[in-house]
C-alpha cells in the first residue's frame, strides 16, 4: 500500500527542511552532483497547497554514471524505485507509505530537468496558473486520494498546456 494524497495548506518549513536536506544530500552523496540540487515540484511554490513531500531534483552527469549513489542513498534511509528508470534514478524517504521527501536524480539539462524548473518557477510567477494548478490538484486528490499515479498523471496535460502559454 503506498501513501494516499493528501494535500496541506503551504508551510514556510519547506524551504528549511528542502535546504537541511540538500546539505545531507551534498556529505553523502556530492561526488555524483552535477549542476546544483533544486527545490521542485508545490512545496518549492510559496502559498501553493501540496502533498507534504519535499521533491528534490538532483543534478547528475548521466543515469549510468550516477547508479553506484543508489546503493549510497538507501544506505541512508532512502528507498530507491525503478520508476521512469529511463529519465531518473527515484527515491523516497523514510518509506513508500509514509513521505517526508521525494528524491530525483536527472541528468542536469536534460529536457526533464528543464521542465520542471520552467513549471516552478512559471508557478512562482504566474498567480492566476498557480491557482488554477491548485484548483485542479484538489480536485484531483478528493478523486484520487488512493491512486497515486492516477493523481500525478492526470496533473500532466495541464502542465504541458501551460508551459506552452508560458
Amino acid at each position: 500500500m503506498t501513501a494516499p494524497v493528501i494535500l496541506k495548506a503551504y508551510d514556510a518549513s519547506w524551504a528549511s527542511i528542502f535546504e537541511r536536506e540538500k546539505r545531507h544530500l551534498m556529505a553523502i552523496a556530492g561526488e555524483w552532483n552535477h549542476g546544483g540540487i533544486e527545490h521542485v515540484g508545490s512545496t518549492a511554490v510559496p502559498g501553493m497547497v501540496a502533498k507534504p513531500v519535499v521533491d528534490i531534483m538532483f543534478g547528475v552527469r548521466s543515469l549510468a554514471g550516477s547508479a553506484p549513489a543508489i546503493d549510497v542513498l538507501v544506505e541512508s534511509g532512502y528507498q530507491y524505485w525503478p520508476y521512469k528508470a529511463e529519465v531518473m534514478h527515484w527515491f523516497c524517504k523514510p518509506s513508500d507509505t509514509f513521505r517526508t521527501h521525494h528524491l530525483h536524480l536527472i541528468p542536469f539539462e536534460s529536457p526533464l530537468w528543464r521542465e520542471r524548473i520552467q513549471f516552478r518557477d512559471l508557478l512562482r510567477s504566474n498567480r492566476d496558473v498557480a491557482i488554477q494548478y491548485a484548483q485542479l490538484k484538489r480536485k484531483l486528490a478528493a478523486t484520487h486520494k488512493e491512486d497515486r499515479e492516477a493523481y500525478t498523471e492526470k496533473k500532466w496535460p495541464f502542465i504541458r498546456q501551460a508551459l506552452q502559454n508560458a
